[in-house]
């Protein structure tokens, strides 16, 4: 776990970089404890653009890194995420670890660009072409937990590409193990969701995952 001292020193520099960017920047602290990944939040700054507290769950990003090997992780910069309401944010991720190589804190940056590219959008009226542009996916900053473990059902089902009253026991083999990989299990009782979703015995469901 991150000494007092460490998250002491986290809470200044989040309460700098929020107060240099104002409203529209979020600033995070998770503490990583697989025994309570569903409370990880242990200090939060703008949280009205996530619609997070202290105490709350994780994001997809963060419980996935519950599941990865510490030495995997790399700290990540700049990139896009969405909120439950769609709006995109600009990111960035910091990984703390201890003497050991064991994860102990996540830090992390979501800035809401939703004015930004308000204005974007204005100007890019004035300057489009007619070539069509791609968009990718974003990574789902939910509100809680139970509305992060819907969103990656959905998403497992999305990748089948079928709902699950046509899925072979292949289909719902590839969805389940989907969800072990983005960490969804590691949510309490989400193996019961994710077995009546799934019309499956939990037994079938701890086989599926392999």
């Amino acid at each position: 776990m991150l000494s007092e001292n460490n998250v002491e020193f986290l809470r200044q520099i989040g309460k700098a970089i929020t107060t240099q960017f104002g409203e529209d920047c979020e600033v995070v602290i998770h503490k990583v404890d697989s025994d309570d990944a569903e409370h990880s939040i242990i200090y939060i700054e703008n949280g009205h653009v996530t619609a997070r507290h202290i105490g709350d769950g994780p994001s997809q990003i963060v419980l996935e890194t519950l599941k990865k090997d510490p030495e995997e992780l790399q700290n990540r910069f700049n990139y896009l995420t969405r909120t439950h309401d769609g709006r995109v944010l600009k990111s960035s991720t910091i990984y703390f670890k201890n003497d050991e190589g064991k994860l102990d804190g996540i830090f992390s940056i979501n800035f809401d660009t939703s004015s930004i590219f308000a204005a974007e959008n204005a100007l890019h009226k004035l300057t489009a072409t007619s070539e069509e542009e791609t968009t990718t996916d974003n990574s789902l900053i939910p509100k809680n937990v139970n509305q992060l473990l819907d969103e990656l059902i959905l998403e497992s089902v999305r990748i089948v590409g079928k709902p699950v009253a046509l899925m072979t026991k292949e289909d719902k083999v590839k969805s389940i193990q989907y969800l072990n990989k983005k960490g969804a299990f590691l949510i309490t009782k989400s193996g019961d969701k994710v077995a009546k979703f799934f019309n499956i015995s939990k037994y079938t469901l701890y086989n599926y995952i392999g």
